[in-house]
């Protein structure tokens, strides 16, 4: 049953906190002295004062088979345990089942010492989880778990995949926080709404978002989050006429109306924080397209206006597929001599980027982590030499 995920008395109990300034400054500096993360690897998160590694781990691969959820729980641990304190999943990823995966992994690395305050968790909803597998009837399934339970009508489905209501994000929320786990998520972030603007329009699909910032404020209001968000694909990246196109300010001032809202308060504040968008450097346009009216008088590019508007930029997709983690492209090899492999040079891209507060990479392999805790080690590049690549190109 999708609905299911009532807290009853034999459920383990949630662990509480949250992200905090003075354990994740502890944190940073203790794997610094360690020597897990060199000086530049942890950024400020806004002006909360939290410290969040430059980089961070993904839950999103691997076949949905208990051998890659032990995988995913030991990389999250080892990861903890030396320097990465941002940990990334999605109700939806291998049909929920990473959730448990890295609550697992998170409960590890709390017994041997880490704070849950020292750690950034985050959470994202949208996609259907379809728990257990792709069902058999698809449309028989949705009737059954979506409509009848009240989650939404088959109206708000788009591309087959994706949910946008509040009761269903809701639901994800809530899935989210029982098999982590934890009482309060750092972040959650509507995964990819954009999918809705070619079946129902962008009008629509704004309006559709607006109900579920207001839902996402009011989880915000009762401790079950800290802080809420997108994730996009194509959104952020493609031209302003596009129809595609979300415009940064636009999504504030989606969240500033929800705050009040819930508040009642005219200048409540909203916490919408955290923007999510591919970078690579086959796809650089969160740095190099200028597509993005601020609002402040200027014409900026995505990264630039989410750092006017005092939202945190995570990079996705860092990889492209797995595709530089087996060849670099021409200019990144001279540009970091001291990288080993395509898979390290193209983290120290995205990471590097001015703007850029987080760089992700999925890792369900042991082995691959090898690379994320090596950059980790590594000082970001110097912005003269990042800035370079680009004349070169």
């Amino acid at each position: 049953m999708e609905k299911t995920v009532t807290h009853h008395s034999s459920a383990p109990k949630l662990i509480p906190g949250f992200a905090n300034p003075k354990a994740t400054r502890e944190y940073s500096e203790t794997h610094q002295q360690a020597g897990h993360a060199a000086v530049g690897h942890y950024s400020e998160y806004l002006r909360a004062r939290i410290r969040l590694s430059s980089l961070g781990i993904g839950s999103f691969g691997g076949a949905a088979t208990p051998a890659v959820d032990a995988k995913i729980a030991a990389v999250v641990a080892r990861g903890l345990l030396e320097g990465i304190n941002v940990v990334d999943t999605g109700a939806h990823y291998r049909y929920g089942r990473s959730l448990a995966a890295v609550g697992a992994g998170m409960r590890t690395a709390l017994a041997q010492g880490v704070p849950r305050e020292a750690m950034f968790l985050i959470s994202k909803g949208g996609f259907l989880t379809l728990r257990g597998g792709p069902p058999d009837d698809m449309e028989d399934w949705f009737e059954r778990e979506i409509v009848t339970q009240g989650l939404g009508t088959k109206e708000d489905l788009a591309k087959g995949a994706h949910v946008l209501t509040p009761d269903y994000i809701n639901y994800q929320i809530e899935l989210s926080r029982q098999l982590m786990g934890v009482e309060t998520l750092d972040a959650f972030l509507v995964d990819q709404p954009e999918v809705h603007i070619p079946e129902i329009g962008k009008e629509a699909t704004q309006r559709k978002l607006g109900k579920v910032f207001e839902l996402l404020e009011r989880a915000v209001s009762e401790n079950r989050l800290r802080s809420y968000g997108i994730t996009t694909f194509e959104s952020l990246r493609v031209e302003t006429d596009d129809p595609m196109f979300l415009s940064l300010p636009a999504l504030v001032g989606l969240a500033e109306n929800a705050a009040r809202i819930v508040t009642g308060e005219e200048n409540a504040r909203h916490h919408f924080r955290i923007v999510t968008l591919p970078f690579n450097p086959v796809m650089p346009e969160g740095f190099t397209r200028f597509n993005t009216a601020t609002g402040e008088g200027n014409i900026a590019s995505p990264i630039q206006a989410a750092y006017q508007l005092k939202l945190y930029v995570i990079a996705s997709h860092v990889m492209f597929k797995g595709h530089l983690a087996r060849q670099s492209l021409e200019g990144l090899e001279q540009a970091m001599p001291c990288l080993l492999n395509p898979a390290q040079r193209a983290l120290q891209f995205a990471r590097s980027t001015p703007g850029i507060g987080t760089a992700l990479a999925g890792i369900s392999q042991p082995e691959h982590l090898d690379d994320l805790l090596a950059v980790a080690r590594t000082p970001p590049m110097e912005r003269k030499i990042y800035l370079a690549m680009y004349q070169k190109a």
